[in-house]
C-alpha cells in the first residue's frame, strides 16, 4: 500500500462538508432553478451547462475514487469520492435529456402561441 493521501477522519469531515454539503446545495439550487426556468424556456445555456458541469465533476470524482481504491487507500478515503461522484454523475446525467425535452416543449409552446397570435 502506498502512503495515505490524507488522514481518513479529517478528510471525511472536510470532504463531506465541502463536497457533500456545498456541492449538494449547489446541485439542489440548480435543480430548483431548472424547475422554475425550463418550463418557461429561460436560462437554457446556464441550466444545461450547470448540469453538464456537475456531471463532469461527478465523473472526475468517480475516477479519483477508483484510483484511490486501486492504490490501496483505506475506505475513509476512496468511499467519499465514489459516493459523491456517483450521485453527481447519475442524477445530473440522467436529468440532462429530461431538461432538454422540457426546453423543447417550451419552445414548441412559444411557436404555437406565436402562430395563433399572427394567424
Amino acid at each position: 500500500m502506498d502512503a495515505l493521501w490524507f488522514d481518513p477522519n479529517t478528510f471525511g469531515a472536510w470532504f463531506g462538508t465541502i463536497v457533500g454539503g456545498g456541492g449538494g446545495t449547489l446541485c439542489g439550487l440548480l435543480g430548483a432553478l431548472c424547475g422554475i426556468l425550463s418550463p418557461q424556456g429561460k436560462g437554457r445555456r446556464f441550466i444545461l451547462g450547470g448540469m453538464f458541469l456537475f456531471f463532469i465533476v461527478g465523473l472526475l470524482l468517480v475516477a479519483t475514487g477508483l484510483v484511490a481504491l486501486f492504490n490501496g487507500q483505506p475506505y475513509g478515503i476512496w468511499y467519499p469520492f465514489l459516493l459523491s461522484g456517483f450521485v453527481f454523475a447519475i442524477v445530473n446525467g440522467a436529468l440532462i435529456p429530461v431538461i432538454r425535452k422540457n426546453y423543447e416543449e417550451a419552445e414548441n409552446r412559444r411557436i404555437a402561441a406565436k402562430s395563433i397570435r399572427v394567424g
